[in-house]
């Protein structure tokens, strides 16, 4: 594999084939440079529907959340680094040619939207934007601060951030504690505010920690993922798949778990029913984190409208559990159907773990990518 860097204005760039597997009638035809990366991330480990495959799309170190831009460029941001990073197909062939590294130097910048040609950055207290960045992907203009009032806590301060169907910038402040209750109502909520930064305002309220959401196609209403508590056992509480179709709901936390199990400490007195339920409990522990919407075509049909979650893998339940990429299939009334695995090996039978998925990404050609940072690669599924 060739590499190549640049070294302008703290840019790095390197030339990536990815594993893009183009299939005949019988034979399955992947280059030695897909073949080696195929191996290198244990690909051959994952196990998906049937006709569906999956390749190396990029390999960007400590891959968290994604956003994709109108014209097909992937911005990837970090949780364990510092850097900020844009994935191109320059010849728009399927695959990932090279990949800029466009921010350095930053407090945890997980998160990332794009709008109007700007990039939005969340790191833990503040959101950045670098303007105009897709005409200086090579000699990054220095980030300009939209927000920076957030709080500093470390926990639970990385941030998954997007721009909902009314415009505004949409941004979560989780729990600083594993359960706590605090008295500043910013905390264990769902914000949003204008792309200035002006008039933010809380949209939720009881979110332990969201580090996913997206809005229905159909219904415009906002949807997320949100991690249950740890320290009751294995089995319980159960992550959830949550709807919040107008502002100012209440979704339990600290005091109800899954929508029917009050915390032992802070539900004393407390009714499930007076909190809004989750549309799913999703495994306990498992950490669920991005999702999105099918709204492709290159999947079947019965995958339009559909959700994958990332389930990023359980690290203090005595047997692992997550480490996949999860379907909840929907009902026209947003009810659901059924939680299924969709993509998983991630975790192997004998708990050897090969990767962590952490966001999902529907492309304009109805690919379906994932990212992975704990082994530093952007993957595309499809059939």
């Amino acid at each position: 594999m060739v590499k190549i860097f640049i070294s302008l204005f703290a840019v790095s760039c390197f030339t990536l084939s990815s594993c893009n597997n183009l299939q005949t009638k019988q034979t399955e035809t992947v280059s030695a440079d897909d073949a080696a990366l195929n191996k290198k991330y244990h690909l051959d480990k994952i196990t998906l529907p049937a006709g569906f495959k999956i390749s190396v799309y990029a390999e960007v170190p400590n891959a968290r959340s994604m956003t994709l831009s109108p014209s097909g460029i992937l911005y990837v941001g970090n949780r364990g680094e510092e850097n900020v990073y844009a994935v191109v197909d320059e010849n728009k062939d399927g695959k990932a040619d090279k990949v800029y590294k466009i921010a350095t130097g930053l407090n945890t910048p997980n998160g990332v939207a794009f709008k109007d040609g700007n990039l939005y950055i969340a790191t833990i207290n503040s959101i950045l934007r670098l303007d105009n960045i897709e005409a200086h992907l090579q000699d990054p203009p220095k980030p300009v601060i939209v927000y920076d009032k957030f709080p500093t806590d470390k926990q639970h301060g990385w941030k998954f951030i997007a721009f909902g169907p009314d415009g505004k910038l949409y941004v979560p402040v989780g729990a600083p504690c594993n359960i706590c209750e605090s008295k500043d109502p910013i905390y264990a909520s769902i914000t949003r505010m204008n792309p200035d930064g002006s008039a933010p305002e809380i949209f939720a309220h009881g979110i332990r920690n969201s580090v996913g959401f997206s809005w229905h196609p159909l219904t415009k209403k906002l949807w997320f993922t949100e991690n249950g508590r740890d320290e009751m056992g294995d089995d319980v509480p159960g992550d959830e798949l949550n709807t919040a179709p107008d502002s100012a709901m209440l979704f339990g936390y600290p005091y109800c778990h899954q929508g029917n199990i009050l915390d032992p400490e802070f539900g004393k007195g407390k009714n499930c029913g007076d909190y809004t339920s989750p549309v799913q409990v999703l495994g306990p522990h498992v950490a669920a984190l991005g999702m999105r919407f099918y709204t492709g075509k290159m999947f079947d049909s019965s995958y339009t409208n559909q959700v994958f979650i990332a389930e990023h893998g359980s690290w203090n339940r005595s047997k692992a559990v997550g480490y996949k990429i999860s379907l909840v299939k929907l009902d026209a009334n947003g009810k659901s159907l059924g939680y299924a695995p969709f993509a998983e090996g991630w975790l192997q039978p004998d708990g050897k773990v090969l990767g962590r998925p952490v966001d999902v990404e529907v492309m304009q050609d109805g690919a379906l990518l994932v990212s992975d940072d704990y082994s530093g690669a952007v993957y595309k599924i499809t059939k």
